[in-house]
């Protein structure tokens, strides 16, 4: 065995093997998904050694020494703020969960961030059955899990999409609407799934109805949002904005998700699949908008 990690250039480059702790287990890596965060602000001068990358699924090949967690030979889905981007990973067992024999591990690697993302999110927003719910970046990989785990809830969901191109498949998903941009939205909303950020989360901001909420969940625009409020006070009584942030563990989350997965209750939306080797074909296409949900490379 070997760790594979890539350089800044996202070129390849060899690491030592990982040493796992007493509660990790070590996970032989059979693909990891690509996350927009990860790829737009990664540094350009990374410590040396240091393996990026979130989202990984593949099978335990050494348990964890504390004896949490599963077995060798057990396949699962992984979490960790670095060491995905590897073919080998020690991980957290509280930041797992147990893949069935019936799920691919490629499809369950691109739930953690973007799924776990989107569910706590839609969490936070409190009940939202009956209640109209937008989405923006929709067609985004926690966009896309946003619209239906928002639909499973009893939202009425509106989709936001940049293009019609980007908007196709969201009905199926869950959408009730769909409208290009925010600002096309008619009428108002109760709460906000923002995965944008910037203009969008203002333009979201000015359609709350009283007491509606904006979830600022991720900054894609990588613009600042800027909030006139004497316009905002002329569109609603009451209105939030909570900035958001995943917490951990993710285990019980992940557990959640895969068991809607694999009773064919969520669709991961893999939008681009290849092999590893190709990861910079795989970044830049997300980095472009090219990628309908989630990008995964095989190991």
């Amino acid at each position: 065995m070997r760790a594979l990690t890539f350089n800044p250039d996202l070129s390849p480059s060899v690491v030592p093997d990982p040493v796992p702790t007493r509660s990790q287990a070590l996970v032989k890596v059979a693909a990891f998904s690509l996350n927009f965060g990860e790829i737009a602000y990664r540094s350009a001068n990374p410590d040396p050694g240091n393996v990026p990358g979130w989202d990984t699924a593949g099978v335990v090949v050494q348990a964890a020494a504390d004896g949490s967690g599963p077995a060798a030979g057990t396949r699962v889905v992984t979490f960790g703020w670095s060491g995905a981007w590897a073919e080998l990973r020690a991980v957290d067992t509280a930041e797992l969960a147990v893949v069935p024999e019936t799920v691919d591990l490629g499809t369950a690697s691109a739930l953690p961030v973007a799924g776990v993302t989107a569910l706590q999110a839609l969490r936070r927003l409190g009940p939202v059955a009956g209640r109209r719910v937008l989405v923006t970046g929709a067609s985004g990989g926690v966009g896309r899990f946003a619209v239906q785990l928002a639909a499973r809830a009893g939202a009425h969901v509106v989709a936001s999409a940049g293009s019609p191109a980007r908007a196709q498949g969201l009905r199926e998903l869950g959408a009730t609407e769909i409208v290009i941009g925010p600002e096309n939205l008619v009428g108002r909303v109760y709460g906000v799934l923002d995965t944008v950020g910037g203009r969008q989360l203002a333009q979201a901001f000015y359609q709350l109805e009283d007491d509606g909420v904006v979830m600022a969940i991720g900054r894609a625009a990588r613009e600042p949002a800027v909030i006139d409020f004497e316009l905002a006070g002329t569109r609603s009584a009451r209105g939030r904005i909570e900035n958001f942030n995943v917490t951990t563990p993710f285990g019980p989350d992940l557990a959640h998700l895969v068991g809607l997965l694999a009773a064919g209750e969520l669709d991961a939306q893999v939008g681009w699949r290849g092999p590893w080797d190709k990861v910079s074909e795989a970044a830049d296409a997300l980095l472009a908008r090219r990628v309908t949900g989630k990008a995964v490379l095989d190991v």
